[in-house]
């Protein structure tokens, strides 16, 4: 099989980055598209595409003969130069390279999956792109509720792409939306990924609690005031607020907080354990992005003069040796105030 395979009214789709979420995300495009997924170990590419599965980061799913892994950056970029979509599935601290590599091939457009901020220059994945391409390539940020396991088994999932081009919004959502999988369309880049990244963070909040068996109550309280602290962050960045209501804010914080296959939640269970983050993040065997977003929104936070107390607290848990209860007493010790965003 190779890219080229000639498939009715299929488009190109290259994906960059074979991770989880890259892959089902391919698996779920290859249903009706010719997909290439590419990673940068030519060995491991290379054993994807003899096994025809992603076993390390996604197993159990099977590969379609409408996808084709590589490691060839190359031949990735060519498939998906002409009337196709090229969607970045690296994590936030491989974006900035992998912008590097694109930029050296005609680019139409990019579009990325990663949620978060760059630790070194706490900048959103947009701003990253604006300093690797500048302003003359049409880009976009794909996000919302979207745990892989289940995208890979075909089951119900809605995103949002953002995007200040209506014309990229409507390629995407051409090529993408469709079968199990619902699209929809925001030009509010800034709110989409601010919500995506700082739910990450509340979610090892969640974890934290539900594993101290602090109860539903206390779950759905951090879950309330996180959010508050997210439209705080996203506002002061230029975000609009109401964006945080939809798919890519409430959405994606209820699901990762309370979904069983969240990383992130699960970091917050081992911590009310006692582990030793090191061990939590080599059990984990995957990226889990509010770790490294804890302290990045800390000094973002303390640099704007936002108040973030449960985001200040998570870092204070994962950085500095903080206690799990200690945590929860220092946010129950708070003053009581009038409840606002």
């Amino acid at each position: 099989m190779t890219p080229e395979t000639n498939l009715p009214r299929a488009r190109n789709v290259s994906i960059l980055g074979a991770g989880a979420w890259g892959t089902a995300l391919a698996l779920s495009i290859a249903a009706r598209h010719k997909v290439v997924l590419w990673g940068r170990n030519p060995e491991v590419m290379q054993g994807m595409q003899t096994q025809r599965a992603n076993n390390q980061y996604l197993p159990g799913f099977g590969f379609p003969d409408t996808l084709f892994a590589t490691a060839d950056i190359a031949l990735a970029m060519r498939h998906a130069s002409e009337q196709g979509l090229l969607i970045i599935a690296t994590s936030v601290s491989g974006l900035r390279e992998t912008l590097k590599l694109c930029a050296a091939f005609p680019l139409s457009h990019v579009v990325w999956l990663c949620k978060g901020f760059e630790q070194e220059t706490q900048l959103l994945p947009h701003q990253i792109a604006h300093e690797m391409l500048g302003d003359a390539v049409p880009v976009g940020a794909l996000s919302g509720p979207s745990f892989a396991q289940e995208v890979a088994k075909g089951l119900p999932c809605a995103l949002t792409i953002a995007s200040s081009s209506g014309a990229l919004c409507q390629q995407v959502v051409d090529i993408t939306h469709g079968n199990a999988l619902r699209v929809y369309t925001s030009d509010d880049v800034i709110g989409v990924e601010v919500g995506g990244a700082v739910k990450n963070i509340l979610a090892i909040a969640t974890g934290v609690a539900d594993g101290l068996g602090l109860g539903l109550n206390a779950r759905a309280a951090l879950m309330t005031r996180g959010l508050a602290e997210i439209a705080r962050l996203n506002q002061a960045l230029g975000g609009r607020n109401e964006t945080l209501m939809g798919l890519t804010g409430v959405g994606d914080l209820i699901l990762t907080c309370t979904g069983d296959l969240s990383r992130n939640r699960k970091v917050g269970l081992a911590l009310a354990k006692g582990q030793a983050l090191e061990k939590i993040v080599q059990d984990l065997g995957h990226v889990a992005e509010g770790v490294r977003c804890a302290q990045t929104v800390q000094g973002l936070a303390h640099r704007l003069g936002i108040e973030m107390p449960i985001a200040n607290a998570v870092a204070a848990v994962l950085f500095d040796q903080i206690s799990a209860q200690e945590m929860i007493a220092r946010l129950l010790a708070r003053d009581a105030k009038q409840e606002t965003l």
